[in-house]
């Protein structure tokens, strides 16, 4: 049987992804499971992998997160079974209707959590919830700054910081966004990246925000040290305008002691038991009705590279997937 899949066989712009049709596997191998792939999240990481920012062997399937269900799995395998729902992230390798998927990254979806807001959640879920309870952890009464408030990350981390007692200070590109950040809880919307600095000094009395959550990097980094308070805490997470230059420790003295970071997301789930503790705290917010992930659209399949420029042309808010099957 064959399986349709995104395949990218030279990095480069959105157009060198393109449909391929695979063999799907006839059995999978211990420790894994195959999973009918509902959807597929899409995330600035692939972007980078596809671009070669961060280099993979070629050819390679795109994607690294999705939800979907059990079709089959390995003889030694007792955590899921045939039929079970799922989701997974940092598992390349899920732009496809049918994807082989180590069980230790599976996560369980409840009942009455649709295959889109699955897979719409681990990622951006996951990496919200390291960034504000690790990265820096967030205390309340603080006030925190986050960029790209109204793109994926942004919309989750917000509701995470506001769950754990901190004001928080966005910055959007468009009076849309502005609304869609707000609906998040922002406190504070900061309409365009021009002169955030003194604005958000303005906002926090001269003082300077306690952290950064700094997802664009590039045109925004000299801002966002700039906006700290003495000892604050700079989070680099991402770099969807570039790549930020090279960090200088006497430029993180001058700017107040502070601290700086560039954290990725694998190395705060490495251990399974990790993965699950903060996936419940997830699912626990959810439940309560303290957090909800935003779908901006779903695309088919085979129009992954439009998903890309759309991503890329920040013509989306909150969470870009792909409708696998």
């Amino acid at each position: 049987m064959q399986s349709t899949a995104i395949v990218v066989r030279e990095q480069g712009a959105p157009e060198v992804m393109r449909a391929e049709q695979r063999d799907v596997p006839s059995e999978v191998g211990p420790g894994e499971a195959l999973v009918e792939v509902a959807y597929a999240g899409v995330n600035f990481i692939d972007v980078y992998q596809r671009e070669g920012r961060y280099k993979l062997e070629l050819p390679f399937v795109p994607g690294n997160e999705g939800s979907g269900r059990v079709v089959a799995v390995g003889a030694d395998v007792t955590d899921v079974k045939v039929g079970d729902r799922v989701a997974w992230e940092g598992v390349l390798g899920s732009y496809t209707r049918h994807a082989v998927v180590p069980v230790a990254r599976l996560l369980p979806v409840a009942d009455g959590v649709s295959d889109a807001q699955a897979a719409a959640l681990p990622l951006q879920g996951l990496t919200a919830h390291y960034l504000a309870t690790e990265s820096h952890p967030i205390a309340a009464g603080e006030t925190v700054l986050i960029h790209a408030g109204a793109g994926g990350t942004g919309l989750v981390l917000t509701q995470v910081a506001k769950i754990l007692g901190a004001t928080v200070i966005t910055t959007v590109s468009s009076e849309e966004k502005a609304a869609i950040s707000r609906e998040a809880g922002a406190d504070h919307v900061l309409l365009g990246y021009d002169d955030f600095t003194a604005r958000v000094r303005d906002l926090t009395g001269g003082r300077g925000v306690d952290a950064v959550y700094d997802g664009v990097g590039k045109t925004t980094f000299e801002g966002s040290l700039a906006a700290l308070r003495p000892r604050g805490t700079f989070v680099l997470f991402g770099g969807s305008s570039g790549a930020v230059p090279p960090v200088d420790p006497m430029h993180l003295s001058a700017a107040g002691s502070v601290k700086f970071t560039r954290p990725t997301l694998k190395d705060f789930v490495a251990e399974r038991a990790e993965l699950l503790s903060r996936y419940r705290d997830l699912l626990d917010w959810a439940s309560q009705g303290r957090l909800t992930v935003r779908v901006h659209d779903e695309y088919p399949l085979a129009d992954a590279a439009q998903a890309h420029r759309d991503l890329e042309a920040r013509k989306t808010t909150g969470k870009v997937l792909l409708r696998c099957s």
